[in-house]
């Protein structure tokens, strides 16, 4: 059978997989021995990505609703819908009664021009990832710190460095293939060190796992870094040539205690400065974290880069820091400008010097005021000012968790839903516009080290669907935009005039090897492994000086059980992809077999202390509320922690009330009584 080297698209590591193809289906997935994200080895994931495109339940026609039911139709008559019914709200309520949401899931090409309709046709700064709904994925803080936007390492480095620090993300179930980089390196004599609330399966293997308790990170980092200064393993030379604010840094850093915190934070102190140590004697570290809300607040992020500043770890083989996303494309959609405050390639939109570059090559006048974020829109229900919203690939009714995404569709006057599938958000939409799947269309993505990806066509598109960039070419014409887009390569060349690290990624360049890494620029087009590795950098890194927290209180007798949502562990049952391969179906709801109803996670001690066997009822009971559910008992979680899966929205709702609590994460949980129901 014919085969085709890809891309994956089921998760941010990009690992490179070959497609056998035949009678127009695809029959298999292999690894590449070669690409250097994976070297030959796949996720189950990446073994049965291709069973997505060949699921009977595939949306294969455009279709309107008509009443309570909906009516296939086509292309001419679902866009026309569009102009009409999109015009007739700018009219009435304006531009910014729109939104425009996608999933970290879209390719850049159709992520840039979902912006660009946005700003330049419709008029508005209303566009977010949908990740913004549920997750701060560090990027700002990165920024902020480092000035940049992303990973300054590859993956390769793990294997490379002498330590490696893991933080708040479960490799093992999230990022498979990067977990397996970690054991490997581990077994080679890689010093690891796993911070995080749950003992999971990469945390077993640390050589220094610091369970902590929820809402102790910040200060855990901080006596790391005390820690570091006092015993003088910090790289002088580093500091003084590359780093800024060290001087406001130091002051900060000696309220950090190490035996106070390390009772605050419920570790043993000598395994803290053991963990330290093995740090500052590392002349290679690489840091890995993950990137949800649930695991951190900004501080937490900011508090890690320090770490890794005051051991010269930045722009250095082996070493640098790796933001973790399951989402394949969250870097990608990023850099697009599929964010409410930044345009494509990170220029503010407040900025007018940065507006007048994308009004000069777009030919508009465009909005000077930043726009709405999905977690902002999707919060509004009942309140009138939002009248529409377009959806790519997204499907907030299941994953925006921390809000009623559902309530908020039922209230929209249009809703436009690009998709695979008939999902939860699509059965509130207007208009269906059905995709074309993974091994249909040939688009870019950009994974977790920057590197930026074709994934190839290898089989023709089923039904009448169309790519979502085609989709959207095609709505920008109908409102008059001089829109002439023929391939997915064509808008490339567009992203590269006006994204200054894209500059060098056309089709032709990105197709010779595994893709390139940005920045790829025309002064450098085999991309850039490492960023900031030039001898002098063009701008100094920012050490924080984070004020020393507040030490989270004991929880009262009366709540005494700190309550956090998860991590997306259990989340990937509900992914519509996953839905729609039988065999992915059948592994990722295993859990579901034992706890159909869901479950939140105790401790044997906990639930020894209420007199609860493993998959019997409990109570959680908050100062607003009270809600049943089911105890898995478990040695994962510390005692004194109860961990609630994202899915469980029954939890969420009843026990959270937004204008009095915000999300239980590891840097604030709340807390509550936990009771044998």
């Amino acid at each position: 059978m014919p085969r085709e080297l890809t891309t994956c698209t089921f998760c941010g590591v990009g690992c490179g997989i070959y497609l056998e193809t035949q009678g127009g289906r695809i029959q298999g997935a292999h690894p590449s021995a070669s690409h250097p994200s994976n070297r030959g080895r796949l996720c189950l994931r990446g073994w049965h990505v291709h069973e997505v495109a060949s699921s009977p339940h595939r949306l294969r026609r455009p279709m309107l609703r008509e009443g309570d039911s909906w009516r296939e139709t086509t292309w001419q008559e679902a866009f026309a819908y569009l102009k009409r019914r999109l015009g007739e709200i700018v009219e009435r309520h304006g531009p910014d009664a729109i939104g425009f949401f996608n999933a970290p899931r879209c390719s850049n090409e159709e992520s840039y021009l979902l912006q660009k309709l946005a700003r330049a046709v419709i008029g508005t700064n209303n566009v977010d990832h949908g990740t913004g709904v549920y997750v701060n994925n560090g990027i700002r803080a990165l920024r902020e710190t480092l000035g940049a936007p992303a990973a300054t390492a590859c993956i390769e480095d793990i294997s490379l460095a002498e330590a490696v620090l893991v933080d708040g993300i479960d490799l093992a179930v999230q990022t498979p293939t990067i977990g397996g980089w970690v054991i490997r390196s581990r077994l080679k004599g890689t010093k690891l060190i796993v911070v995080d609330a749950r003992r999971h399966r990469v945390a077993e293997q640390a050589d220094y796992f610091l369970q902590l308790k929820p809402g102790t990170d910040v200060l855990l980092y901080g006596a790391m870094a005390k820690i570091l200064v006092d015993r003088g393993l910090v790289n002088k030379a580093f500091l003084r040539a590359r780093c800024r604010n060290y001087e406001a840094f130091l002051r900060q850093i000696e309220d950090y205690d190490l035996l106070t915190v390390a009772d605050a934070c419920g570790v043993d102190p000598d395994l803290l400065e053991k963990a330290a140590l093995a740090l500052g004697r590392s002349s290679r570290t690489v840091a890995l974290y993950g990137t949800g809300s649930e695991t951190r607040d900004p501080n937490s992020v900011r508090a890690l880069v320090n770490l890794l500043l005051l051991g010269g770890h930045i722009g250095r083989e082996g070493a640098g820091i790796l933001p973790l996303a399951e989402h394949n494309n969250l870097q990608g959609v990023c850099d697009m400008g599929m964010m409410p405050d930044f345009l494509p390639g990170y220029a503010p939109v407040e900025e007018p010097s940065a507006r007048r570059r994308f009004e000069k090559a777009w030919r508009v006048s465009l909005p000077a005021k930043k726009g709405v974020s999905a977690r902002e829109f999707f919060n509004s229900a009942g309140s009138g000012r939002f009248r529409a919203a377009w959806l790519c690939r997204y499907d907030p009714a299941v994953t925006a968790t921390f809000c009623d995404a559902a309530a908020a569709l039922q209230d929209l006057d249009l809703v436009v839903v690009q998709h695979l599938f008939m999902t939860r958000s699509a059965e509130h939409a207007h208009v269906i516009l059905p995709l074309t799947a993974f091994g249909e269309e040939e688009v870019t993505f950009t994974s977790t080290d920057r590197r930026i990806q074709i994934a190839r066509r290898v089989i023709e598109p089923q039904g009448e669907a169309m790519p979502a960039w085609r989709q959207l070419t095609e709505v920008g014409k109908l409102f008059g935009a001089d829109w002439h887009y023929g391939s997915a390569a064509e808008v490339m060349e567009e992203i590269r005039s006006l994204a200054p690290f894209y500059s060098g990624a056309s089709y032709e360049n990105l197709g010779g090897g595994y893709g390139r890494q940005w920045p790829c620029t025309v002064e450098r087009p085999l991309g850039t492994p490492r960023l900031f590795a030039e001898e002098e950098p063009s701008q100094r890194f920012r050490l924080t000086a984070i004020p020393f927290p507040r030490i989270p209180e004991d929880p009262g007798p009366e709540y005494p059980t700190r309550l956090i949502f998860g991590q997306s562990l259990y989340y990937w049952h509900q992914n519509p992809l996953i839905l729609n391969s039988e065999i992915l179906r059948r592994e990722y709801r295993v859990l579901l077999l034992d706890y159909p109803e869901g479950f939140v996670d105790l401790s044997r001690e906990d639930a020894a202390r209420i007199g609860v066997r493993d998959g019997g009822k409990i109570r959680l009971v908050s100062p607003t509320d009270a809600v049943e559910t089911v105890a898995r008992v478990t040695d994962e979680v510390r005692p004194g922690t109860v961990y609630v899966p994202f899915f469980l929205k029954s939890v969420e709702q009843a026990l959270w009330r937004r204008e009095q609590f915000d999300l239980g994460n590891l840097s604030k949980p709340v807390y509550v009584r936990v009771e044998k129901a």
